[in-house]
């Protein structure tokens, strides 16, 4: 079930549980007609048809999209666990630009995956001292949310055609 803001943007996904709550409170209403699909719940003091997709009433200000914390799986997946310096594919490890007694810190934009070889070619100097370059230019991974839209989109235009 698909979960729309207030301009028909898609927000997310729930389940039928997370999805008659705020039907109930009159926060969202049903998108489409009770013969495009849905299920009829039986509550204890009341029958409803919940609908495939719904839109939401009301606005929140609150909602904010956090980048994701910085954790050694992601940053393989976000690299191709490859080295970013030699394009190795053998045992990257997490290597950061600046280290951090050189005022480096641990985000997104100062960690790299690097093959051992190169992070001991590196050593403690900056990329222009070592002589060297990242085969890729750093990226920030996307919030789940935000990939999902992009593919609820592209699913939506696949199935226009």
């Amino acid at each position: 079930m698909v979960v729309f803001s207030q301009n028909d943007l898609p927000l997310c996904q729930v389940n039928i549980k997370r999805a008659i709550v705020p039907l109930v409170t009159n926060k969202a209403e049903a998108l489409g007609f009770p013969t495009q699909g849905g299920w009829r719940v039986q509550l204890p003091s009341l029958v409803i048809d919940v609908p495939k997709h719904i839109r939401l009433k009301i606005a929140s200000s609150k909602r904010m999209w956090k980048v994701l914390p910085v954790n050694g799986w992601e940053m393989l997946q976000k690299d191709d666990r490859s080295c970013q310096y030699c394009d190795s594919s053998k045992h990257p490890k997490l290597n950061p630009l600046v280290l951090r007694f050189k005022s480096g810190s641990h985000t997104w934009d100062n960690l790299v995956t690097a093959y051992e070889r190169c992070n001991s070619r590196k050593g403690d100097c900056t990329l222009f001292e070592a002589g060297m370059q990242r085969q890729q230019a750093l990226k920030t991974p996307v919030h789940q949310t935000i990939f999902w839209v992009k593919q609820f989109w592209i699913n939506v235009q696949a199935n226009l055609e």
